[in-house]
């Protein structure tokens, strides 16, 4: 069986997402989505109603945003985040649109060809907020293999 990686992140706007503060970031969306998108290991990104997911209110609380994705692994995953300069800019700027969260961030394991949704992705948060890291719901520092990997990848490997 095969595995990727979906990611949900989440970010409280300081101010409404509409007010001119947040322009920079919303402005850029469009150019940092196709970048991720070209990436090697983008497999899927949540969209709303645009090409972004700034529509979508997933939570009680208007000023989170949620950004959701698939890649093919975490290795693809952590090359987009911290080594692309445009995502790279982004982040480094974050502070200006976006009040500090102590979870922001939640990674999990899904079969291939699996499509999470957004209620998916919120349980994985939720799983890592009571839980902490483990094999459901984990993070870059503390990152877990597909449930089942280890043995299966023996099995793999003899099929050639």
């Amino acid at each position: 069986m095969n595995f990727h990686l979906a990611q949900l992140n989440v970010a409280r706007f300081k101010l409404p997402q509409a007010h001119p503060d947040n322009a920079d970031f919303v402005n850029s969306l469009d150019r940092v989505n196709a970048i991720a998108e070209t990436q090697p290991g983008s497999v899927w990104r949540f969209t709303g109603d645009g090409n972004d997911a700034l529509d979508v209110q997933a939570f009680d609380d208007p000023n989170i945003a949620v950004n959701l994705s698939v890649w093919t692994d975490l290795d693809a995953l952590s090359a987009f985040v911290y080594e692309n300069e445009e995502h790279l800019g982004i982040m480094r700027r974050r502070r200006e649109w976006f009040d500090r969260m102590e979870f922001h961030l939640v990674l999990w394991w899904v079969t291939a060809g699996h499509v999470p949704t957004l209620d998916e992705a919120k349980q994985k948060l939720e799983i890592l907020v009571k839980q902490g890291p483990s094999g459901d719901a984990f993070t870059f520092r503390k990152p877990f293999p597909p449930e089942g990997a280890d043995a299966i990848q023996p099995i793999l490997d003899e099929c050639g």
